[in-house]
């Protein structure tokens, strides 16, 4: 390591004035323990319980409604107006569960299906979310993570069908998402133009290109039926109950992406080069200063953005749906960047934000066993989550200080 990594790595790792720590007060233990309070009082009504009577639940929403009046004149308002709706919401899910029959309720609520349908549907997400992240905490804001999905997606299938190998239809996936996101680099890094544009015309060339390619390459008849896919990993975990038999037999690229979730951290939080790149995307000058290449860094960041991105395209369409169609992705890329500042740009809160919006597509999915007229009102589900999270988050989580601002590099 050079001397001016270390010293920028020391720096980076010098002990900060100690801070006071925020207290854990009565009004946000009130708080939580009316929101805790609220949700018991729907899992009642709801397998493995399911009590058919309302009364139990009416009794929890009450105490819930005076756990939240107590937090609100204590101080916490956040915390309280959200038990508040929270309760509201749990006594009108409670009702309609205890109106429906129980055959119904079991067949929506199979928590061993749920979990395995979540992991599949947080996949794409997560990979999704995890190349956004990268991208961001070097500075870039990368919207293009739809159009490099789709182009993984795409190239997946295309390199599978010809090479009679999913492994190598992931390798050609993987290489047209970095080509895309080189094309974003370009533009955002060297260019210098706005990155939030240069992205969203990038998902316009990818949705163009691909349904282009799509017709021409695969015709009227669509992919192959015999079209290679990535392999299911059995665990034998079925005598664990419904967690164990959730994950027992799950795709690889599932395990993949909480791997990378984990690798991700280490490196970005654990690492010199980690810290280097999260210096790049706080203070681009003072990290030149100390001989960090910032173009190089962010050109590293995009593409190792592109290459996440199309791995959650690759496994939609080798992985889980086992078939390309055009425009296969959906707006997954903008609910991965939703699920990214949800998680407030760190792995871990990335992988309980995928897995929230995943547990929405696999509700989505069973809902309209209640009621098929419904079906497309439930197919929005994951979208208004989005729409709230980002709505209740924007403006409270803080992203790198330097993200989305072009670096132009002082001339000595």
């Amino acid at each position: 390591m050079s001397t001016t990594s270390e010293n920028l790595v020391g720096k980076l790792r010098a002990p900060k004035l100690p801070r006071e720590r925020p207290t854990f007060t009565l009004g946000k233990k009130l708080g939580i323990a009316a929101i805790v309070v609220a949700a018991l009082a729907f899992f009642l009504t709801i397998p493995p319980f399911t009590v058919r009577s309302l009364v139990p639940s009416v009794v929890l929403v009450l105490v819930s409604l005076g756990l939240s009046i107590g937090a609100l004149r204590e101080g916490e308002r956040k915390l309280g107006w959200v038990g508040v709706v929270v309760a509201v919401l749990c006594l009108g899910l409670a009702y309609g569960a205890t109106e429906s029959g129980v055959g119904k309720l079991e067949t929506v609520v199979s928590w061993s299906a749920l979990t395995a349908a979540m992991l599949r549907y947080a996949t794409p997400l997560l990979f999704a979310g995890l190349g956004g992240l990268v991208s961001e905490r070097a500075g870039v804001v990368n919207v293009g993570l739809e159009g490099m999905m789709l182009m993984g997606a795409f190239f997946a299938a295309w390199g599978a069908a010809e090479s009679d190998s999913w492994l190598i239809g992931i390798l050609v996936g993987v290489l047209a998402g970095v080509a895309l996101a080189a094309v974003h680099a370009l533009f955002s890094i060297t260019v210098r133009a706005d990155q939030i544009v240069s992205g969203v015309a990038l998902n316009f060339v990818a949705l163009g290109l691909t349904g282009y390619l799509y017709v021409d390459v695969f015709g009227t008849e669509g992919t192959p039926d015999d079209l290679p896919q990535v392999p299911e990993i059995s665990l034998g975990t079925d005598s664990l109950g419904f967690i164990g038999k959730a994950i027992s037999n799950q795709n690889l690229l599932v395990w993949g992406a909480f791997i990378a979730a984990i690798a991700i951290w280490i490196f970005v939080f654990r690492t010199p080069k980690g810290l280097r790149m999260r210096s790049v995307g706080e203070n681009p000058r003072a990290a030149e200063t100390v001989g960090i290449s910032v173009e190089r860094m962010r050109y590293g960041a995009v593409l190792a953005s592109g290459a996440l991105a199309a791995l959650g395209g690759a496994f939609l369409s080798i992985g889980f749906v086992h078939s390309f169609t055009q425009n296969m992705t959906a707006g997954r890329g903008f609910i991965a960047l939703a699920a990214m500042i949800f998680g407030r740009w760190h792995p871990f809160g990335l992988v309980g934000a995928t897995l929230l919006f995943g547990l929405s597509s696999a509700l989505a999915q069973r809902l309209p066993e209640f009621s098929p007229q419904a079906a497309t009102l439930f197919q929005a589900l994951p979208y208004v989550l989005t729409l709230i999270a980002v709505a209740g988050l924007v403006g409270r989580s803080t992203p790198p200080a330097a993200d989305g601002v072009p670096y132009r590099r002082e001339d000595h």
